[in-house]
């Protein structure tokens, strides 16, 4: 959820039905201010969230809470993705936060996404922050264009 939404942790957790709006174009959004900053996100639901929200509407401990996610906490969640990333072969350490930032790469920056935009989706303050994951994006693209300068290299 954390890998559509860009939320952290800590506001998926919070996440109320009251969160969700529906504009005049019927599309759903997270409206939501942030519990590290207090700045308010903008989050358009995409598809796969949706499903996610939907899937749990009628779990008892969404119910009993007045919750969209049943989520337990971070520590535990974060020992789910460990055993996930184990099970899947994948050797980086998974964390919710590296959620948050794979929304804002790999989900909005690379899928040409604006700067602006991405920062406000992910409730900060202005872009100084979003340029980090832009940094670590263009790091990565530098990485993988390397290995493709090698296999040219040996042809041309």
């Amino acid at each position: 959820f954390c890998c559509f939404t860009g939320l952290a942790f800590i506001d998926v957790q919070q996440l109320t039905p009251a969160h969700l709006i529906k504009d005049n174009n019927g599309a759903i959004w997270i409206r939501k201010n942030r519990q590290k900053t207090g700045n308010m996100c903008n989050i358009p639901v995409l598809s796969v969230a949706k499903k996610l929200i939907e899937k749990y509407q009628n779990h008892p401990d969404c119910i009993r809470k007045g919750v969209l996610l049943p989520v337990v906490s971070n520590q535990k969640m974060n020992a789910y993705l460990k055993e996930i990333a184990d099970l899947c072969g994948i050797n980086k350490r998974l964390t919710t936060h590296v959620a948050r930032h794979t929304c804002a790469t790999v989900v909005m920056l690379a899928n040409h996404v604006s700067m602006e935009n991405v920062a406000k989706i992910l409730g900060h303050s202005n872009t100084k922050m979003t340029q980090h994951y832009a940094k670590v994006l263009d790091s990565s693209i530098m990485r993988d264009m390397v290995n493709v300068e090698q296999v040219f290299s040996t042809i041309c």
